[in-house]
């Protein structure tokens, strides 16, 4: 079977090592102000496929969708995720939940997830995937930080990076930039030269009002990523994927 990945949408994806099926950052709902902007491929958790393991990277409501995720039918699927959000699975009665620190491993099944460096509004991780010979690169909703750079020292093979590139800043906090755009992206591309990247995290829209008002975002321009990396990583290969497209590696 070999390796595949699909979005679902914004930063939830699936991943899937031979039959061994990580899903990252589950977001299966949507409230005022968290709005997906483009078709989500998998309706509700219930949907989702026979799990190995899920990896959550920070307890954001759009990357940790809790009382969504509660309708996925196992809840001993282990969980891998970062300090202080376990608490909240456990509340929605998932029992194999491990916060990771930076650099520290796990085995999700045959997959074998790594918490590596993120810096965002709260306390983060991104982290590598590795199974079946391949190794996937899962970037959350981190900013560009140089910490980010060790992770090509450690992995010096990556088949995929999986990169936010919408470069959110809350306007009300002077324009705070809490996620890395497109042109960081790259360059984050260019530090871990993967084979292939995919761009995520791109769609959201918190509405017209909202986005104008209280935020500040490239929306749907997963071409500004592309241009940037053929500039800065050149022997990497740039995927825009829809929602519910399979890519294989």
């Amino acid at each position: 079977m070999g390796t595949t990945v699909q979005r679902i949408v914004h930063a939830s994806t699936l991943i899937d090592f031979d039959g061994a099926t990580i899903l990252t950052d589950p977001w299966f709902s949507e409230r005022r102000g968290y709005h997906q902007g483009e078709p989500r491929s998998v309706r509700s958790a219930a949907d989702l496929p026979e799990l190995a393991g899920i990896v959550i990277s920070h307890g954001h409501y759009d990357h940790c969708d809790v009382d969504a995720l509660a309708d996925y039918p196992n809840k001993s699927v282990p969980v891998a995720t970062t300090r202080g959000v376990a608490g909240k699975l456990h509340a929605a009665g998932f029992t194999t939940v491990t916060e990771l620190a930076d650099w520290e491993s796990i085995e999700l099944g045959p997959v074998r997830v790594t918490a590596t460096p993120a810096r965002h509004s709260v306390p983060e991780s991104t982290f590598m995937l590795q199974a079946d010979g391949r190794s996937v690169f899962f970037g959350a909703d981190t900013l560009r930080v140089p910490e980010l750079d060790e992770i090509a020292a450690r992995f010096s093979e990556i088949d995929l990076a999986l990169l936010p590139i919408n470069g959110l800043s809350i306007r009300p906090m002077f324009n705070h930039k809490v996620v890395m755009d497109a042109e960081e992206a790259a360059d984050l591309t260019r530090a871990l030269h993967p084979r292939l990247a995919v761009p995520i995290h791109y769609a959201y829209t918190a509405g017209p009002v909202r986005d104008r008002l209280l935020l500040k975002l490239d929306r749907n321009r997963p071409d500004l990523y592309r241009d940037a990396t053929a500039d800065l990583a050149p022997d990497t290969d740039v995927r825009i994927l829809s929602t519910g497209e399979p890519l294989s590696l």
